[in-house]
């Protein structure tokens, strides 16, 4: 059987097939929600026809929706309308499928589970003993304890994993600067910064060289290419000010202020998870757009750096690591393929 495992954020589709084939496209989904089903199509149409369309979501937050309810009923009618020959299962944190017209009425476990389908998938790959998952996508990051190949979450929720640390939301790319912090040190003064969407995350690797620029990419906070000279631009306007009266190397200072209060943020995060269980840790795992940045983070952690360090992009590839949510669904479509006829699946 051939599963087709899609992960349909608020700001990207992610789609992989049980085989390890792999897409993923940005689709800010508030923008325009009545294009999801065409995106959809366009999306699968890339991939040879499968048994199962996978599903598992996070766009249902997205505030083009009334409601989470709301959103669960839009996305699953979506990918209906385009599953044609395919059965669609729907991924819960009760860590079952459910199928369509179940799902619908289901909106508090099939909501934001793409974490949950991560860890159920990737626990095979530490079986025994303590592990910490830690997922730093474009805009969120997820850290999930592990015990002996199962995720021990006290939440299931996005909230109740707000409160317990276990969901920071932030991540490489969308998130905005004032979000991260309020002041920086500039000209040996602290500065507070504007509240205003004038830069993200994005702009602080980007002039750090810590990712590559990329010209084509106009997914930025002002609309113009995610290269270093308008990084410079968007951070300057973080201090009220333009490149003019901010230099390269101010913009810079202002970038690695930003990057170490992300850096705190998540890493007190991982903190508070994994310092509430007794014993050391003995796996750590890391996926995502950020692994990079997982990377650095765990690196300065003295609870994590006795753990043994698993990549998924070098587990399976990095395409399958920065879309880790889609192929966990699609392969736990294939091992449960004795249920799916069912109506729980």
């Amino acid at each position: 059987m051939l599963a087709l495992g899609l992960d349909i954020g608020g700001a990207n589709l992610k789609a992989a097939t049980s085989a390890g084939d792999v897409q993923s496209e940005p689709f800010e989904i508030w923008r325009a929600p009545h294009e999801l089903a065409n995106r959809l199509r366009d999306l699968i149409a890339r991939f040879p026809p499968v048994d199962v369309l996978a599903v598992t979501m996070t766009a249902e937050l997205a505030d083009c929706f009334a409601t989470k309810s709301e959103g669960v009923a839009a996305i699953i009618t979506a990918v209906q309308k385009v599953a044609e020959n395919s059965a669609v299962a729907v991924w819960q944190t009760t860590g079952v499928f459910a199928a369509p017209e179940a799902a619908r009425h289901l909106p508090q476990t099939v909501a934001a589970s793409n974490w949950h389908a991560l860890a159920t998938w990737a626990g095979r790959f530490a079986p025994r003993g303590p592990a910490l998952i830690l997922d730093i996508g474009s805009t969120t990051t997820d850290i999930i304890p592990m015990a002996d190949g199962l995720p021990v979450t006290r939440g299931l929720t996005d909230l109740d994993r707000l409160l317990n640390h276990e969901l920071v939301y932030t991540g490489t790319r969308r998130t905005p600067l004032c979000a991260i912090a309020e002041t920086v040190s500039l000209r040996g003064m602290p500065c507070r910064v504007a509240a205003e969407l004038f830069a993200t995350i994005l702009d602080v690797y980007l002039i750090l060289g810590w990712i590559p620029e990329s010209p084509d990419d106009r997914l930025t906070a002002d609309g113009r290419p995610a290269t270093m000279a308008c990084a410079h631009d968007r951070l300057a306007r973080m201090v009220c000010c333009d490149r003019t009266e901010i230099t390269l190397p101010e913009a810079r200072s202002i970038a690695r202020a930003f990057a170490e209060a992300q850096r705190i943020s998540v890493a007190t995060a991982i903190d508070a998870v994994v310092g509430r269980e007794p014993g050391p840790l003995e796996t750590v795992m890391v996926a995502g757009a950020g692994e990079w940045l997982a990377r650095k983070i765990l690196a300065e952690s003295p609870l994590t750096q006795g753990a043994q360090l698993l990549q998924l992009a070098q587990l399976t590839s990095p395409g399958l690591a920065e879309a880790a949510c889609a192929y966990a669904v699609a392969v736990l479509a294939t091992e449960r393929a004795p249920n799916l006829a069912s109506k729980t699946l």
